[in-house]
């Protein structure tokens, strides 16, 4: 998985390309640590994310846990794959998708 990030001001911009799984997981947490204090806007950019696991949507929870303390958290260009993903584990209730 390749992790890009552009940082304007207090929002963080996050496109994720190829698989958020159990072994990328731990990378996302991490990158997103140092940042996510400081936000009040974190926007994820799914639109070449393949795939997305249940470790995947952990970090995602525990951001948006975080975000919703000091500010707003999205997901934008989810794939189908993606989006029935977060239906079917009802993430589609608690994340803002766009």
């Amino acid at each position: 998985m390749e992790i890009k990030k552009t940082q304007d001001g207090s929002k963080l911009n996050v496109a994720l390309v190829g698989r958020l799984d159990t072994t990328t997981a731990p990378e996302l947490e991490s990158s997103l640590k140092d940042d996510i204090g400081s936000l009040t806007e974190l926007v994820f950019d799914f639109s070449a994310l393949e795939y997305i696991s249940s470790a995947g949507l952990r970090v995602l929870l525990s951001s948006q846990k975080t975000m919703n303390k000091q500010g707003s958290m999205k997901i934008t260009n989810a794939n189908e794959t993606i989006r029935d993903i977060f239906d079917v584990t009802g993430f589609s209730d608690i994340l803002t998708i766009e």
